[in-house]
């Protein structure tokens, strides 16, 4: 998978609005009610980058958990690191609701 450009990050980011860029790195903390609310959605997104072999970084805080995506082996950000971050913000929707 190709390394994006500059103008293809900005353009994606619309669609990831609660993500923020570091670098070569697009990160996001999900806030839930509790420990086990976050332990949840972290085994959900387990299985949903195992089907796509694409594996965030996660630090896990209590009700807060910190995802961190980007392509190793493209040394940064690909469209792939986009739709799991896509992928990741709907299953927090569904755990929300």
């Amino acid at each position: 998978m190709a390394l994006l450009s500059e103008t293809e990050i900005q353009d994606q980011f619309k669609t990831i609005p609660e993500w923020q860029r570091a670098g070569k790195i697009i990160a996001r903390e999900f806030q839930f009610k509790d420990f086990p609310a976050a332990i949840r959605f972290v085994d959900q997104i387990a299985v949903a980058a195992e089907e796509a072999w694409h594996h965030p970084d996660i630090d896990i805080r209590w009700n807060k958990v910190r995802l961190a995506l980007t392509t190793h082996d493209q040394g940064g950000l690909t469209a792939k690191d986009f739709e799991l971050a896509q992928l990741f913000d709907q299953i927090s929707d569904a755990s929300s609701a």
